[in-house]
């Protein structure tokens, strides 16, 4: 894949007013694996912290976010893949996603609806919490 091709968005034929509450939780944690994976369906953050580690700790420390798959009932109690905690290089590291409405001013309204939601994804150092 080059940079100029994206992976597509996972699509669904549900409006969010139809989904089960599931299926409102498998479409979150797709979009949120989506954004992690291929830094798409949102936009990734990083804190001081972790831009102020060497550069090639960095690129471990976000290669290591994009494939996490570690979750499990104690990470993940909502099952929507959207926070970790994890050692990487040496260094404590939280990444979280967060639901904003697509001003940035509230949170989103549904998180389930790519049309209503920017999703923020936080890569941080675990003192800067």
């Amino acid at each position: 894949m080059t940079d100029n091709e994206r992976t597509p968005m996972p699509e669904t034929t549900l409006t969010p007013s139809e989904m089960s509450d599931l299926e409102r939780q498998a479409r979150i944690r797709d979009l949120n694996d989506h954004l992690r994976r291929h830094a798409h369906g949102g936009v990734w953050r990083v804190t001081t912290g972790i831009a102020g580690v060497q550069p090639e700790k960095t690129r471990q420390i976000l290669k290591a976010v994009a494939s996490f798959t570690d979750f499990n009932t104690d990470n993940d109690p909502w099952g929507e893949h959207d926070c970790a905690v994890m050692e990487v290089a040496g260094e404590r590291i939280i990444w979280k996603i967060d639901y904003y409405d697509r001003s940035q001013t509230y949170l989103s309204p549904d998180p389930a609806n790519p049309k209503v939601t920017l999703r923020v994804l936080t890569v941080m150092l675990a003192h800067e919490y």
